[in-house]
């Protein structure tokens, strides 16, 4: 696990954390910064969670994941997508026609099962919702270097 990139986005994590912390979120792991030097934040997993807390509705982009449970796909599709970003999401199970059938579902723009954080040049990345417009690498990220035009003239 690397560092974050800067000071800001250090601090910022841990306001995270806090903010989870006085929600009544529980670190199982992590859950506080590395050390002394640089932007480490030990990678965290927070328990006791739910839909509304800001450590759940908001983008930490940070090593932290929350866990809520779920008693069945449906109730978990609703939490997943029940936020304004959809930048990612991970699924892990055994099953992997249900992933794909989850995958479906969830209102992300990349969603990875059994793996996670994993990059291929031809695969585009891009969120939904507010997690952005467009999409970088794959073919998809020509149309970021095109401009369309429409002219219309009556006959």
């Amino acid at each position: 696990m690397g560092p974050l990139v800067s000071e800001e986005q250090l601090n910022r994590v841990c306001d995270y954390l806090e903010s989870g912390f006085s929600e009544g979120a529980k670190a199982v792991v992590g859950g506080k910064r590395h050390g002394t030097k640089g932007y480490f934040v030990k990678p965290t997993v927070l328990v006791n969670t739910n839909e509304t807390m800001k450590v759940v509705q908001e983008e930490i982009f940070g090593p932290v994941v929350t866990a809520i449970p779920f008693t069945d796909p449906a109730e978990a599709m609703r939490k997943a997508n029940d936020t304004i970003y959809g930048l990612a999401a991970g699924i892990w199970t055994r099953d992997i026609s249900k992933a794909h059938r989850l995958a479906a579902q969830l209102r992300a723009g990349t969603v990875w099962i059994n793996c996670y954080n994993i990059f291929d040049p031809a695969m585009p990345f891009g969120g939904y919702k507010q997690s952005g417009w467009g999409r970088e690498m794959g073919r998809d990220v020509l149309e970021l270097f095109t401009e369309v035009k429409s002219v219309c003239t009556p006959l």
